[in-house]
């Protein structure tokens, strides 16, 4: 049988890649890479720690881009864990002039319970940033 142990990476849609992957380098620290697995193909990856995000242009057809049948910016949900605490977040996104969408709040994470700040990436994507208690 076969069983998972990890997320590499995921891929979410956006309108503008560029203004994604400013969003996600100056909100959330992520470092950007861009490369060419292949010729004529460009990927704007966002990485941290030990994965990463691709940023797929919507515009993008399967053959150029193979990936999920219904492509659609702002479609997702997306938890990322910190070692900040949910104040300096909240007080993070303010300096950045990102709009918290939900105060810092308990939530079920995948080991525990953890503390949450919600906002929304350019693309109306919801962003969850948290901390473990």
């Amino acid at each position: 049988a076969v069983s998972v142990e990890a997320l590499d990476h995921l891929v979410i849609n956006v309108k503008d890649v560029e203004v994604a992957a400013a969003w996600y380098e100056r909100v959330l620290g992520m470092k950007r890479v861009v490369s060419e697995p292949r010729p004529g193909r460009k990927v704007t990856s966002m990485h941290f720690g030990r994965q990463k995000i691709n940023l797929r242009p919507h515009w993008a057809t399967q053959k150029q881009w193979f990936t999920g049948n219904t492509i659609a910016p702002g479609s997702d949900d997306l938890c990322f864990l910190t070692t900040s605490t949910p104040q300096q977040v909240a007080d993070h996104f303010r300096s950045c002039g990102v709009a918290i969408e939900a105060e810092p709040s308990e939530r079920l994470g995948a080991m525990g319970v953890i503390v949450s700040v919600y906002c929304r990436d350019p693309d109306g994507n919801l962003i969850e940033v948290s901390s473990y208690k």
